[in-house]
């Protein structure tokens, strides 16, 4: 099972999500849009992983001290794709957020788990294989406050992307 560990936001923070992922669309002329039920915030992604794994992974999520946090959400940007641009909503440097994932990631590391080595950059995706003429920009800020994170298993129903938390 192909699973990672992350943010889930609340209808309302999904909703302006969503605004903006169409925004986007209705500004692209090719595009792979996150549909709004999949836009969450990525932790730490693990990959395809077997029921051990699992375990462990939820027991490392067990191990680490979760005090709730705000975080704020105040732009949209771009990774620089050949054939389309991966376009993200960023977080506000959050000290909060950077101090749970490295506790986070280094409880991994210690259940056996090997991660990515780049740095944590938080995003949500909004879309992959982006093609459009419009340029990253500072949005109205808009956040919540995060209160759990989650396990989630990534699989494809009926032909259809779901996210469904298992921790």
């Amino acid at each position: 099972m192909r699973l990672f560990i992350a943010v889930n936001f609340s209808p309302g923070i999904k909703q302006k999500l969503a605004n903006l992922c169409d925004e986007l669309r209705k500004a692209s002329s090719h595009g792979r849009f996150t549909i709004p039920e999949n836009l969450h915030l990525t932790l730490v992604f693990l990959g395809e992983c077997d029921a051990k794994q699992q375990t462990a992974a939820s027991a490392a999520m067990d191990a680490v001290t979760f005090e709730q946090f705000d975080i704020e959400i105040d732009r949209i940007g771009r990774f620089k794709r050949s054939g389309g641009d991966l376009w993200w909503a960023g977080i506000c440097d959050n000290k909060a957020l950077r101090e749970f994932h490295k506790n986070l990631t280094a409880e991994l590391i210690k259940n056996g788990f090997k991660l990515e080595k780049r740095k944590f950059s938080p995003h949500i995706t909004l879309g992959r294989e982006i093609v459009t003429n419009t340029e990253p920009r500072q949005i109205e800020p808009f956040g919540e406050t995060v209160d759990k994170i989650e396990l989630m298993k990534s699989e494809h129903i009926n032909g259809k992307l779901t996210y469904t938390a298992i921790h």
